[in-house]
């Protein structure tokens, strides 16, 4: 380049100076980008011509590299020549963003960032330098030199031309603001003089805050007081606002175990905004009294407090100030798609017909991902707390009693004790003169029927129970009316949240290792009303005072009953310490196997973070400290998937390894990807699963999902701990396309279409795996062959997840009708952990078009009860393939619009990398004889059902659902054994199983055997001799037996032709001797 001959094709003669040049003098260019730089922004751009040829072959790119690679670093280098530094405000100190930077005797001029900074690029000289900034005096720095190397540091400090009044923060704080205008407070109000009786700091930010105001609000909190809160957004409403929670504890975004949660949600109706003012009210409150204040203090330090001031924030936006003055105001008051949000939760009674929406969504999925125990729903329109149930089978105004009667009666009264008028129980005289709740409480149902309510979904579907509390007739008060509200409802307030440490609590524990039980049961005698524990263990019952019979019981484990006294005041500790299900092993009992300890540090600290990742927020810490954005925004055609996987191939090289399976009917590859960190190499020892999409090519979104999950963990490896631990402890197979011709076809936004559902031959893949591979093969479509051949029937994989469009739910096999389905509860629950690590697909309402109303319990159903068909790929890979397979259906819409994958990325890779973590459990096993020889090909039988097989080297590994499981190894030559194994379900279990010799030989006990064939023996050797005997006189007797036959032929004539006949016979008879014998014999000293 240097030397200014190019020497092009064709522009042989064409010469640059020093091999460079001014581009209009070269040739014309409008509308280029490096002068769109110069003249817009800050920015200095050139353009290299690197080559004469635009698109050389590859075998140049080296030669391109070593002559451009020092010329690149040099180039980088002058980012730093010139001059730079910071304009800033003399007074304050402050960075002037947007400061002009003058260069004298050059037309060009830059601008400072956001602090102030700048970075002008000058060669080598002197300069008179100048910034300017409306506002204050420019200020003109003259003769700076500029040399060679790094850039000369100039800073500037601009005096401005008006001086600012000093702030009078007394003044400011005493004098009330008008009502319609939005002042602020200071940011942290002093704590007043010390008093003989210590006195809380009172709130004294009392207005309406409208979202935007309200989200500095709570950034700012969690800004400031960093130890003991954390905001974050449980998901977005109708017109995408978040949905804001403040926890506020000792330990935010730590569950603590034995340590209850407890929330409080406001604004369900977005035109009931008292809740929503008091809720930020309490933020304040509880931040700035948390440390000085005991009552305080000790709450937060006792208690996870989740508070969420608007579940409805655009219907807030939507209602006005004093609009909505009694019960009757509806402005505002539903979501943006008009629906009320308290009557759209699933109802024990009734089905409701409206769609689910987006806030109830998200509100029903943050309620199963804490272990809430005591809530609030602040609404306003009259002055009651009401308790469940809120309708009834009837659909009447009627008391619908819950089983927690007592309780709830005991909580809404902690509340309305605490504020004089509530209790006084006629709230609306003026608009409802006879309306009258004693003590201020009401059952729900009893004052009106309210179908589809938040608080009844609480109690029925979570552990935690709900009351609604209606704040003042007023539904949208006036600001100066704030300051009323917060000391009306400030003790109430404090003293319901405590109830959330009454009744009984503690631990239900393993009695072998002493680890806490997920989901054990506490049942309350003559209560029917069971709570499940945490995954600590820990579990908390709220209970009136009295004697209570409580029994603790879990899947595999003997459930032991308490008799618990509880008192008026406080919680009572009760702990459950429950003993495995025949965990003692007597003489001729079946021995229970549990996980080894193990002196491998490696093994310890990969159990530890499987745990860690099965734990509360354990996926979420993996993403959130994972590296690089790779969210699908486009979809890719075949070429593009195409060059994208090569693309992941080329670049780590060291994890993965792309092969082919086969060809589609219209030969496209049907691409296999593998990630581990010794790709394409057998480790046994290492569970293997594939996640397989794109069977129906008009359902794109899972091989989009793939596809971003295999950058996710190659970007990954190295850089994240859990994401590098996985990758070298696993095989992952990704297939992200086995009906590519369909793909090509299909077409983007086509929600229901069609098109492209099958290959090029126009058959359903999902119907082509029929059951006797053997006889069909020959007639199977090409597709289907590949993953079946170089696949399934491998039987070396350990889970399999295929992805599939068209609607929200996952579903386990079979699609076939079948009666019986073995390992029933390892299908489901695999399919359930998929689904409740998805926001929306665990609460089994798809909400599909044309399907509105369909409900899926738990997002996860047997595919025979949804859509059943034969030749399924799951059926298949059960059957033939020992390996359990789920699919997922990932979207509503087959084809959405990309702007959806995104989104649709957020809401799945979590499931995806669920099932990265649980492949890890089940049992391990490991397969050998006395001598340690590992044994291969034995069967392992679990549960009397399901069949898998020890792979080289004696290893085998099965998913199972957490519990107690039986294992029957079998193996030829060798007595069969027989084990229970307790399986975690946040730990994989390990067992080793150590053969003897087989003690029946031809069905018969070794011993009969052996004492018949030493009987046979010696009888044998006592014939032997006294037939050696025999012969030895004979021998004697006829010296010259031979020399006489000679001599008497014609005695002797007869005998020899009957002895002749005789042996004629016998050959005869050998020639066709059944072969059964020696099979058998061989058979025999090939066993032993």
């Amino acid at each position: 380049m240097r030397t200014g001959k190019p020497n092009c094709p064709g522009e042989e003669g064409e010469t640059f100076q020093d091999g460079i040049t001014n581009g209009a003098q070269w040739y014309d260019v409008e509308g280029g980008m490096q002068d769109y730089n110069y003249v817009w922004a800050n920015c200095f751009e050139i353009t290299l011509e690197l080559s004469c040829c635009k698109y050389p072959p590859t075998s140049e790119l080296q030669q391109a590299w070593e002559n451009n690679r020092d010329s690149l670093l040099a180039f980088i280098e002058k980012v730093h020549i010139g001059v730079k530094g910071f304009v800033r405000d003399a007074v304050t100190g402050a960075g002037l963003e947007n400061a002009t930077i003058a260069v004298a005797g050059i037309a060009h001029n830059i601008t400072a960032g956001k602090r102030g900074d700048y970075h002008r690029l000058l060669v080598p000289g002197t300069y008179n330098v100048t910034a300017v900034v409306m506002g204050y005096t420019p200020v003109t720095r003259e003769n700076i030199e500029v040399k060679e190397g790094d850039a000369t540091e100039v800073d500037f400090s601009l005096q401005p031309t008006i001086m600012p009044l000093a702030l009078n923060v007394t003044q400011f704080t005493a004098t009330p603001a008008p009502v319609s205008t939005i002042t602020p407070t200071p940011v942290q109000a002093e704590a007043p003089s010390p008093t003989p009786l210590h006195q809380p700091i009172q709130p004294v930010d009392f207005r309406h805050h409208h979202f935007s105001d309200m989200e500095i609000f709570l950034r700012r909190y969690a800004s400031e007081y960093p130890n003991i809160t954390r905001l974050y957004s449980v998901g977005k409403s109708v017109e995408l606002r978040e949905l804001y929670v403040m926890e506020i504890s000792d330990n935010p975004g730590i569950h603590e175990a034995g340590e209850p949660e407890f929330k409080y949600i406001g604004n369900m109706h977005g035109n009931e905004v008292v809740g929503r003012e008091l809720l930020l009210n309490l933020i304040e409150y509880l931040c700035k009294n948390f440390g000085t204040d005991p009552e305080v203090t000790d709450l937060v330090q006792s208690t996870r407090i989740h508070i969420m001031p608007s579940m409805n924030p655009d219907g807030y936006e939507k209602s006005q100030e004093g609009s909505a003055v009694y019960r009757g105001g509806t402005v505002g008051r539903n979501n943006s798609n008009n629906y009320d949000l308290n009557r759209n939760f699933p109802d024990q009674f009734f089905h409701v017909a409206d769609p689910p929406q987006p806030e109830t969504l998200a509100v029903m999925t943050w309620l199963k991902t804490y272990p809430f125990v005591l809530s609030a729903n602040l609404h306003g329109g009259s002055l009651v707390v009401n308790y469940p149930f809120d309708d009834d089978e009837q659909g009447i105004a009627i008391y619908s009693k819950s089983p927690d009667d007592a309780v709830f009666q005991q909580l809404a009264l902690s509340y309305s004790k605490e504020n004089r008028k509530m209790y006084q129980g006629s709230p609306c005289k003026d608009m409802y003169p006879t309306e009258y709740f004693p003590h201020g409480i009401t059952n729900g149902a009893q004052w009106y029927n309210v179908p589809g309510g938040m608080q009844d979904w609480n109690y029925l579907h979570t552990n935690c129970f709900e009351v609604t509390i209606e704040l003042g007739c007023v539904k949208y008060p006036k600001a100066e009316e704030l300051p009323k509200y917060w000391e009306q409802n400030r003790r109430s307030l404090l003293q319901f949240m405590k109830q959330v440490h009454r009744g009984v609590w503690g631990f239900v524990l393993d009695a072998m290792d002493g680890r806490g039980i997920l989901n054990a049961t506490i049942s309350v005698a003559d209560i029917n009303h069971p709570v499940t524990t945490y995954k600590d263990g820990d579990y908390w019952r709220l209970l009136v005072q009295g004697t209570y019979k409580i029994t603790a019981s879990a899947r595999g484990y003997d459930p032991v009953t308490k008799t618990v006294e509880v008192g008026s005041k406080g919680g009572v500790q009760v702990n459950f310490t429950l003993s495995r299900s025949d965990i003692k092993v007597e003489e001729g009992k079946v021995p229970v196997l549990n996980t080894p300890d193990t002196s491998d540090p490696n093994e310890k600290e990969f159990e530890t973070l499987i745990k860690d990742l099965s734990a509360e927020n354990g996926l979420e810490r993996l993403l959130l400290t994972s590296s690089g954005d790779v969210s699908p925004y486009r979809y890719r055609p075949y070429k593009d998937l195409s060059e994208f996987l090569r693309g992941l191939y080329l670049n780590y090289p060291h994890i993965t390894n792309l092969t082919s399976l086969g060809q589609s009917v219209e030969f496209r590859q049907i691409w296999s990807l593998e990630i581990s960190n010794k790709p394409n190499q057998s480790e046994p020892e290492d569970p293997k699963i594939r996640f397989v999409a794109g069977i129906h090519g008009n359902a794109p979104v899972g091989t989009e999902l793939l596809l971003a999950l295999a950058e996710f963990l190659c970007m990954n490896y190295k850089k994240n701990a859990a994401v590098t631990k996985l990758i070298d402890r696993t095989r992952i197979v990704i297939v992200p396309s086995l009906n590519p011709d369909g793909r090509e076809i299909a077409q983007e936004r086509g929600c229901t279409s069609k098109i492209g559902q099958t290959n090029a031959h126009g058959r359903d893949l999902d119907t082509d795996f029929t059951s006797n591979y053997s006889r069909y093969s020959g007639t199977r479509e090409p597709e289907t062959k590949a993953i079946i051949e170089n696949l399934i029937l491998k039987q070396d994989f350990s889970l399999s997840v295929a992805l599939d469009g068209g609607s929200l739910l996952v579903t386990y096999p079979y699609d076939k009708p079948v009666q019986t389905v073995e390992n029933k509860e390892t299908l489901k629950h695999l399919a359930s952990l998929y689904a409740n690590n998805h926001p929306l697909m665990h609460l089994g309402q798809p909400g599909c078009p044309n399907k509105s109303d369909e409900n899926i319990p738990g997002g996860v159903i047997r595919g025979s009860e949804w859509h059943s068909h034969l030749g399924s790929m799951k059926d298949f890979s059960v059957t033939f393939g020992h390996c359990p397979e789920i699919t997922v259906y990932t979207s509503c819409c087959y084809f959405p619009s990309a702007g959806q994958l995104p989104v649709l990325w957020a809401d799945h890779r979590k499931s995806l990398l669920s099932m990265l973590v649980e492949v890890h459990k089940g049992v391990h096993g490991f397969v050998q004889d006395k001598s340690g020889k590992a044994i291969s090909k034995a069967t392992i039988v679990l549960n009397e059902g399901l069949r898998v097989y020890t792979k080289e080297g004696g290893y085998f590994h099965v998913l199972l659902a957490p519990g107690l499981h039986n294992i029957n190894a079998i193996a030829d030559g060798y007595q069969q054994k027989h084990v229970k194994v307790f399986v975690r379900h946040d730990a994989p279990s390990s067992v080793l199983i150590v053969f003897d010799t087989e003690n029946r030989i031809f069905g018969l006990p070794r011993e009969l055997v052996v004492t018949v064939a030493g009987a046979s023996m010696s009888a044998l050797v006592l014939t032997a001799c006294i037939i050696w005997c025999v012969c030895s006189i004979k021998s004697n007797r006829h010296k010259d037996g031979f020399h006489r036959l000679r001599q008497h032929h014609d005695d002797y004539e007869d005998e020899i032709r009957m002895m002749s006949t005789g042996s004629k016979k016998s050959l005869l008879s050998h020639e066709f001797q059944d072969e059964t014998d020696t099979e058998e014999e061989t058979l025999y000293s090939s066993k032993h």
